[in-house]
């Protein structure tokens, strides 16, 4: 079973408030100083499910990723995982691409690779949390979708997949090829091994650049971008402390509820 995992290096969803900052002037979240970005935590339980799979079926794990330089981490951290191979997708015209651009990217990636089975994203990044792209790289390749997955299996008829619902879950038998997009039910990713870590760090990640993959730069970038970022900025939070007294606990206890009604809070 060929098997293709969309990835995405994001900021440290664990790093301490204190150290998350924001350009307001540029509109681009300041990287922390010694934090290194990682591997999105969805993705990599997308990685899970392909090992899952490619441990019961056979076949190869192909690991796609949109990004600049170090882009290649991202890769390699899914190698170490147990992947095969994987590419990066990388050219000045893919800067302010919004998740339509990122998909149309990573379709054309997609078809440039030629024979897969199954494509897994994250069920969304942990930076914006659109979770968009898997649908859209859906639409792009004319192939069925399934989202938010909590676990997959070959079956005669072709995928079938269980799906996370509000009140339990949904099974699907799907043809392949097909899209679909892991949810965190799926389970704790594994964590790469000595040996993995050692092979993933003398792989050279080849770069695909737009022309590589036949990409329209008229269909990428800021310019293509159907949606536009207006502000970025930190929320102010104020804490005011306000001691009520009295002179028995009724009374503490009915200027407490007096001041609460006055501030709109009951």
């Amino acid at each position: 079973m060929n098997i293709i995992v969309c990835v995405k290096q994001v900021l440290d969803p664990d790093i301490p408030p204190a150290k998350f900052k924001v350009d307001s002037a540029s509109k681009q979240v300041v990287p922390p100083e010694g934090i290194p970005p990682v591997i999105n935590p969805y993705d990599a339980q997308a990685v899970e499910l392909a090992l899952r799979l490619k441990e019961k079926q056979g076949g190869k794990i192909t690991v796609l990723t949109v990004g600049s330089d170090g882009a290649d981490k991202a890769v390699k951290y899914a190698i170490s995982m147990g992947a095969d191979d994987g590419f990066v997708l990388s050219d000045e015209v893919f800067e302010g691409s919004d998740s339509f651009s990122m998909a149309y990217i990573l379709s054309k990636a997609v078809e440039k690779i030629g024979e897969y089975d199954l494509v897994l994203c994250g069920r969304q990044a942990a930076d914006w949390d659109e979770g968009l792209v898997g649908s859209i790289i859906a639409e792009s390749l004319g192939t069925s979708l399934v989202t938010l997955a909590e676990d997959a299996e070959v079956v005669d008829e072709g995928l079938k997949v269980k799906r996370v619902t509000l009140d339990g879950y949904q099974a699907f038998i799907v043809p392949t090829p097909a899209v679909v997009t892991v949810s965190n039910e799926v389970g704790q990713a594994r964590l790469p091994s000595g040996l993995g870590i050692i092979s993933a760090a003398r792989r050279q990640i080849p770069v695909w650049k737009a022309a590589d993959t036949g990409i329209d730069p008229s269909l990428v970038g800021s310019a293509a971008a159907r949606r536009k970022l207006f502000a970025l900025s930190v929320p102010a939070r104020e804490r005011k402390c306000e001691i009520i007294e009295g002179e028995t606990p009724a009374e503490a206890a009915t200027k407490l509820a007096e001041r609460l009604r006055e501030a709109g809070a009951i």
